[in-house]
């Protein structure tokens, strides 16, 4: 949650009387987290917003989370997933392949081709997108948002949303994004705010860098939807409702989606080489995500810039690679995940540490999480298994 932010028509006081231009009544609804004791929004509808009559258990719309490694693979080994293997498929919701997860979230690659016909609400955690090419338009009850390559994109869980897909000059076949599902939430790390809430002069970023949904005309078609699938307890429930869902008039809280490019993440950088948290843009409870953008590297006259080798006992460490040459890994390629598990040493390939001696700056861009909940492969990342990754420290 950034901050504050409203848009369209509100009455003077939350909880009283709004009619609109006509005299008809709106109806208000509060969108609330952690019970009524977390960041909150109110929306105004024209028509109640609850849903009408029983739902529809359906066919799950995408994979879910299973154990796809079988029991003889070890839990330490590292691993190479090339998510250009995925094939581009179905829309944005429908189009998704799960490929790690744990207690905390799920991690995947959406490559759509067409668009969803209905709104999407999902249930089990707030959503996250890296949009590693392509882009679109997200339409909520918050209004629309558009976005592009590097941007991330955030739902809150519970809001209702579609997605039209606008090609970057490849066609719909250039859609290629990171998924996460992140089932206890998402926040920016406590330590960029102050105490009254605002970001840090020293944070890596500010307020202006994020944009958030704003109300206005969705296209006549996603204007006009009226069914609505629910993801909840890995289960999916489909409503159908009397009138469109997206009939907001205002809104305003500090729960909505908002988009930020990577581009606009302040990297930090120190006289030797400072720990990945340092990029730490997103937090959940149990896990970090971190943006490593173009930047200055370390200035001492005998500084190594390549990431020293750990052992980071406590923490798995996914990078999804989006462009440059990323100075510690060979063999990999924009769209490639690499899974280090916790519990053994890691670091860079052989050679890479020494070569970097001397280098002034970095041209890499990744997507970095540390999750302390071991994660688990599905059957979907061991079709993306690259072999013999593991050996490729020899």
């Amino acid at each position: 949650m950034i901050g504050y932010r409203r848009s369209g028509a509100l009455p003077d006081k939350p909880h009283t009387v709004h009619r609109d231009a006509g005299g008809a009544l709106l109806y208000e609804h509060c969108h609330t987290r952690d019970g009524f004791d977390g960041p909150f929004s109110i929306l105004y509808h024209r028509q109640p917003p609850q849903f009408v009559g029983d739902g529809e258990v359906i066919t799950p719309l995408f994979p879910g989370r299973s154990d796809g490694a079988p029991a003889s693979d070890s839990p330490v080994r590292r691993r190479h997933l090339d998510s250009l293997r995925a094939p581009p498929q179905g829309g944005p919701v429908t189009g998704r392949v799960p490929l790690l997860w744990n207690a905390d979230l799920t991690i995947g690659v959406v490559r759509p081709t067409t668009e969803d016909d209905f709104l999407y609400m999902p249930g089990d955690g707030d959503e996250l997108f890296f949009i590693q090419s392509g882009g679109g338009v997200l339409a909520s009850t918050f209004g629309t948002l558009s976005f592009s390559a590097g941007d991330y994109v955030f739902i809150p869980r519970g809001v209702p949303y579609h997605i039209s897909l606008m090609a970057d000059g490849a066609g719909a076949a250039s859609q290629h994004w990171l998924w996460f599902e992140l089932r206890t939430g998402l926040k920016l790390p406590t330590q960029y705010r102050n105490p009254v809430g605002q970001l840090r002069m020293d944070a890596p970023y500010t307020a202006r860098d994020f944009t958030a949904s704003e109300l206005g005309a969705p296209r006549g078609d996603v204007a006009e939807l009226r069914t609505v699938v629910t993801k909840r307890a890995d289960r999916f429930t489909r409503h159908s409702q009397r009138a469109p869902v997206l009939d907001v008039v205002g809104w305003d809280g500090y729960v909505y989606p908002f988009t930020f490019p990577i581009a606009r993440f302040s990297p930090k950088i120190g006289q030797v080489h400072l720990p990945p948290t340092v990029h730490g843009t997103f937090a959940t409870r149990g896990s970090l995500v971190c943006s490593f953008v173009p930047r200055k590297v370390d200035f001492h006259k005998d500084a190594i810039p390549c990431p020293y080798p750990h052992s980071n006992v406590d923490v798995d460490e996914v990078i999804f690679y989006c462009d440059g040459d990323f100075t510690s890994r060979r063999g990999v390629h924009a769209g490639s995940f690499s899974l280090h598990p916790a519990g053994i040493p890691h670091g860079p390939h052989p050679g890479a540490y020494e070569r970097s001696i001397g280098a002034t700056e970095t041209g890499e861009t990744a997507v970095m999480v540390d999750t302390f909940d071991p994660l688990r492969l599905t059957t979907d990342a061991l079709a993306l298994d690259v072999p013999h990754y593991d050996d490729s420290w020899t």
